[in-house]
């Protein structure tokens, strides 16, 4: 599953830098996915939940908030909002398109203990 490949690297991260902060309890994650990964933000915190099982993480809450990233057609040059991974261009209907912004996922912030 994708989702929960991505879930054990965020737990990994947050993990990582509670343990910099000489942490012994995660509390909260915040961060942010992009919509042109389509992810399930709701299966990435199961996952999270599941893989924090026994870690300082354990019962912490993940809280993402869906980044919008919009693409530039390489045909006409409009910008628009793609549906997850298809390209397609609602003015031309070109299907080479530029994404435009932050991809992936990323951590915001920690509340620990």
């Amino acid at each position: 599953m994708h989702e929960s490949s991505i879930a054990r690297q965020l737990l990994s991260a947050a993990l990582d830098r509670a343990a910099a902060e000489g942490a012994t309890r995660v509390v909260s994650v915040r961060g942010w996915v992009a919509e042109a990964e389509a992810l399930s933000p709701e299966s990435l915190s199961l996952h999270f939940a599941a893989h924090a099982r026994g870690t300082p993480a354990e019962g912490a809450r993940l809280d993402l908030r869906l980044h919008r990233v919009e693409a530039r057609c390489l045909s006409c040059g409009g910008t628009y909002a793609p549906d997850h991974h298809v390209l397609l261009c609602p003015r031309c209907g070109g299907d080479q398109a530029t994404l435009l912004g932050r991809l992936g996922l990323g951590l915001d912030a920690l509340e620990v203990e």
